[in-house]
């Protein structure tokens, strides 16, 4: 087995690569997304054996709060191109780019027609637990397309910096009297280049940028010390990304203390935090939107859904006054999906900050989740002394849900539940104060 030194470029920009990934937290961001879907391709970038995409980069300088146009990604820009050029100078160099070349090329093609699809179908269902599910697919699928143009621009202008090392065609047979097959002594094309291991089935735009195995005849690398990463239950956090790219049950899993401990006990956070918070937040965001970054936009708007709760007010307030006041929508949606005593969290500090108006909203869009989920939230709520918006919560639900449903409801905490909906019931109308004592009946709590 032969083992070789990496190039003195690839090894530069491979020793940056695991500086920058130690500066950031496992699990988060960007940077989850990427270790916890294709950890062994990102070992394979942070050792030198592959060359991480510039897009990739530049998503985990986002991650670490650094401008396009800063020091840091300067510098990461020079050390990626000369270490793209030195590894593309290695034999089968040319050949390789063109696999990727050409997976680039269906990606991009699968994620138009894909983003079509998702547009039309959005459109059908904006307004329903639905069509919140679609536009986040549409997010990533976005994302994708907008990945997969940046790499075949620059796949192109790699290969174009290249000589052609493909052999001439050969000689047709009307010349060589030998028909359409090969020349005597030839081996077909088919068997003259192994097909390039990077044709293997695409993967998403985010992820495929390992080729496999591709030696090219020069060994194995001298082993190198990389990064700890995250396994795939550890993806982020943010309830954008528990709905498409991972299974939910991975999202919900604790992970960190702060996973675990309930969202309502940290301290607020003091306002001149979370409105430096908030001004960082929205100047990123606004970058987002100019470079039709829709996809990091909205995975930024998750990760503020997971952060304290004390901050959101000041967000809101700053995405307001920035003219985002969709963005704000979206982020209402995404705390939406947030465990129980999260979305419960969220409203009540909504709800403390004066932002009575959202904090219904919020509660109004979360009452499509489960009753036993409901019943929680609900409790957490009434923990916190939030009274009024825990009645807020039951209200919205009998508005949408029936008597049934309801009964299911109380039916998690009897003592406390019942009362609170026959209130409820009974102050949205006569009529449905009499169908929910009949549904509490028929489910035997009428004497509870």
């Amino acid at each position: 087995m032969t083992v070789y030194q990496l190039p003195a470029e690839v090894g530069a920009f491979a020793r940056y690569l695991r500086g920058l990934a130690a500066s950031l937290v496992p699990g988060q961001g960007w940077y989850g997304v990427f270790a916890s879907r294709d950890p062994e391709g990102l070992r394979a970038c942070f050792d030198g054996t592959e060359i991480l995409p510039w897009d990739v980069v530049e998503s985990l300088l986002h991650d670490l709060g650094e401008p396009a146009s800063g020091p840091q990604a300067t510098r990461a820009r020079a050390l990626h191109g000369a270490a793209a050029a030195a590894h593309d100078r290695r034999p089968g160099g040319a050949e390789a780019l063109r696999g990727r070349l050409e997976v680039m090329e269906r990606e991009r093609r699968y994620a138009e027609a894909r983003a079509r699809e998702l547009d039309a179908a959005l459109r059908q269902a904006r307004g329903t637990p639905d069509g919140d599910r679609i536009d986040g697919e549409l997010a990533w699928t976005r994302d994708d397309h907008a990945r997969a143009t940046a790499r075949i621009a620059d796949l192109t202008a790699r290969l174009a910096a290249l000589p052609d090392d493909r052999p001439p065609p050969p000689a047709s047979g009307s010349e060589s009297g030998t028909g359409s097959g090969p020349a005597p002594g030839t081996a077909p094309e088919a068997a003259s280049a192994p097909a390039p291991a990077s044709r293997r089935k695409a993967r998403g735009a985010r992820y495929a940028w390992i080729g496999g195995a591709e030696s090219g005849g020069e060994g194995v690398p001298v082993p190198v010390s990389v990064p700890d990463l995250p396994v795939a239950g550890a993806a982020p956090r943010g309830a954008r990304f528990g709905g498409v790219e991972a299974p939910v049950a991975s999202d919900r899993a604790p992970t960190t203390a702060s996973d675990s401990a309930p969202a309502s006990d940290p301290v607020p956070a003091p306002a001149a935090d979370a409105a430096r918070a908030a001004g960082n937040a929205v100047y990123a965001l606004q970058r987002l939107r100019s470079q039709g970054r829709s996809g990091e936009a909205h995975a930024l708007l998750c990760e503020a859904v997971s952060g304290p709760p004390g901050w959101l007010p000041a967000l809101a307030a700053e995405l307001h006054r920035a003219g985002l006041g969709a963005d704000w929508s979206t982020l209402l949606w995404e705390a939406a999906l947030l465990p129980p005593e999260r979305l419960a969290a969220v409203a009540g500090a909504l709800a403390d900050a004066g932002r009575s108006e959202d904090c219904e909203r919020l509660l109004r869009q979360g009452i499509a989740r489960p009753a036993g989920e409901l019943a929680g939230a609900c409790a957490a709520l009434h923990a916190e002394g939030h009274h009024r918006e825990a009645h807020a919560l039951l209200t919205a639900f009998l508005r949408v849900r029936t008597p049934e449903d309801a009964a299911q409801l109380a039916a998690a905490d009897p003592h406390l539940l019942i009362p609170q909906l026959r209130t409820a019931a009974a102050a949205i109308s006569p009529a449905l104060g009499r169908d929910l004592v009949h549904a509490l009946r028929v489910a035997g709590l009428a004497g509870a």
